[in-house]
């Protein structure tokens, strides 16, 4: 694809309307810092703790009182914790990650206000304008690439807008339509949207596939979730946001008040064009049936493997590539096929059928092919789905609950995903695979690459995370928001990672540098290899390389443009700031100076 030029920032400024709430000086280069003379006196910032009615803070770091022996008690209560995501998200210095090799470390900013409302968050916006200070937005802090955390800046802290309602009819301002519908907070997390939604109301809301993300953030970022081939991406489903812009407004945005900036949310990137209150997503009919499904696969040799993997992505694109399925399955380098699927609207016995011709052919003792783990489908009931506490009654022992007292009974991570909780990043990166890569000419040439790929690094196959083979609606919605087309047509992201235990500073645990660079430089090789098969697709912005040089074309591709004309009009002077975010270009890799 040709992509057009991308414009300069002085270009795109020139575009922008007249900003008279905030002119940009063009002496102001630098963001003030803690010691700094233009740093804020302390009546500053305790006249914006009175505005907020004292919920300014000083953060402290999440282990600070592992610093104090005379705080062990404190110190011990905090590292039993830090495999709960939950407590991560609950806390104003928590990160998901414990930080990037060579690219970021989680540091708590000098003040966070501690957002309950819309209007606690304009005042944020206000005084972070008028004192030049570096500003961050986070929620419960899912972020890979470091974006919701920054040192020496002022955190808007959305986590505790938190509430979640469901609405049976809802018509966004100025619109005529009503539909099924609910709103969340910006801090709000997806497990709490599906227990409102799903098990109590009966309906379906699009979104991620781990329970402690945050619904806003997701939602910016486009939005992938377990069943995207079904129902398309969240930020599709966006019907109008409540938001916070640079000029410190409270606005409420749909496709019919301030378009440009609703189509930008719905995709361009979280906390680069405004300060996202509330959002309200479409709801979808419930499917009358999940199911899971899980499988290992054993080759006895290179050949072996990469004729099981041939015979799996021929029995993909024929019976899996469709709004049916969803979710993942791992190329490992001990030639090991390991399968973790997820169906909607199907029966026990469809789901069997469906993946008959793959345990057939491995049934054969010439293919030498063994189940390291058996094959099992567990069909659950829709409204069951996301009741956790019922799924052990089904038989699924697959969830890790929220032990802290204070949590609701239906909070809880999919043990799948417990690893990921304050893991420190070595190296992540991503790729769309295009849906023509496994027509029958092509298949060999994409087995040899996956096989390739995974003698460096095992590589993982999201097969929700494309859209090839979703229904045309859901695609023509997807193409209404600022995602890179590629995605449309991939069959797959193909994502290659690794990490290791939390390295917070304070924790028992410090990072293996050694063991870091082993890692990223192993997934930079097998990420070059997927490449090679599929040349010039994009990356997914939320789940890609801190270190991707190509990020405005990967993640947006002929999109970027209009995204930068949007964020002119409404930050010009660049008061939202993330790492690759959209206009980060004009700015320092801290966001602190503007470059020339």
């Amino acid at each position: 694809m040709r992509r057009r030029t991308l414009l300069t920032g002085a270009a795109a400024l020139m575009l922008a309307p007249a900003f008279d709430a905030m002119a940009v000086s063009p002496g102001r280069l630098n963001r003030a810092r803690p010691g700094d003379p233009t740093w804020p006196e302390p009546e500053a910032w305790q006249g914006l703790a009175n505005r907020v009615g004292g919920k300014l803070i000083q953060p402290k770091p999440l282990f600070a009182a592992c610093a104090d022996p005379s705080q062990a008690e404190a110190c011990g209560a905090v590292r039993k914790q830090m495999f709960n995501p939950f407590f991560l998200g609950d806390q104003p210095a928590g990160t998901q990650v414990s930080g990037y090799f060579k690219a970021w470390t989680p540091e708590p900013s000098a003040y966070a206000i501690e957002a309950q409302s819309a209007e606690d968050v304009a005042q944020g916006v206000i005084f972070a304008r008028e004192h030049n200070l570096r500003l961050v937005v986070k929620g419960p802090g899912h972020s890979y690439l470091g974006c919701s955390s920054a040192p020496d800046s002022l955190l808007i802290w959305t986590r505790p807008m938190s509430e979640v309602t469901v609405h049976e009819a809802f018509t966004p301002l100025g619109g005529a339509e009503t539909v099924p519908a609910v709103s969340a907070g910006g801090g709000a997390l997806w497990i709490d949207v599906y227990h409102a939604v799903s098990v109590e109301a009966g309906r379906y809301a699009q979104g991620g596939a781990c329970c402690d993300v945050g619904v806003a953030g997701l939602v910016q970022g486009g939005g992938f979730g377990s069943l995207s081939k079904a129902f398309g991406v969240a930020g599709a489903s966006l019907l109008e946001a409540e938001v916070v812009t640079a000029d410190g407004r409270i606005r409420t945005v749909n496709a019919h008040r301030d378009p440009d900036l609703f189509w930008a949310l719905k995709g361009g990137g979280g906390g680069g064009f405004a300060v996202v209150t509330r959002v309200t997503l479409r709801t979808h009919d419930l499917p009358a049936d999940f199911g899971v499904l899980e499988a290992t696969f054993k080759a006895p040799s290179d050949e072996a493997f990469k004729a099981l993997l041939d015979q799996f992505l021929a029995v993909y694109a024929r019976n899996l590539l469709n709004p049916n399925w969803g979710e993942q399955v791992h190329v490992q380098g001990d030639n090991t096929l390991d399968i973790a699927m997820l169906s909607q609207g199907l029966s026990e016995g469809e789901m069997r059928a469906a993946w008959r011709p793959l345990l057939d052919w491995v049934a054969d003792p010439s293919h030498g092919v063994t189940a390291a783990t058996p094959f099992t489908a567990t069909p659950i009931p829709g409204r069951a789905y996301w009741d956790l506490r019922r799924r052990a009654d089904l038989g699924l022992k697959d969830v890790i609950f929220d032990p802290r007292p204070s949590a609701p009974a239906w909070r809880g991570w999919w043990k799948r995903d417990a690893a990921q909780a304050g893991v420190y990043l070595h190296a992540f990166d991503s790729v769309w695979l295009p849906r023509r890569l496994l027509d029958v000419d092509r298949r060999a040439a994409l087995v040899d690459a996956l096989f390739d790929a995974s003698r460096a690094h095992a590589v993982s196959l999201y097969f929700n995370k494309g859209l090839a083979g979703a229904p045309a609606e859901a695609i023509a919605a997807a193409r209404e928001t600022p995602m890179n087309p590629d995605a449309l047509d991939a069959f797959a992201l193909a994502m290659v990672f690794d990490g290791g235990p939390p390295a917070f500073q304070g924790s028992p645990f410090k990072p293996n540098a050694m063991a870091a660079q082993k890692h990223a430089d192993a997934i930079d090789q097998a990420m070059r290899r997927l490449r090679q098969a599929a040349p010039g697709a994009g990356s997914y912005l939320a789940e890609s390389s801190f270190f991707n040089e190509n990020w405005r074309r990967d993640y947006w591709g002929e999109h970027y443009p209009r995204l930068r004309r949007i964020k002119a009009r409404y930050d010009p002077a660049g008061l939202f700031f993330t790492h690759h975010g959209v206009g980060s270009e004009d700015w320092s890799a801290d966001g602190f100076t503007r470059r020339a």
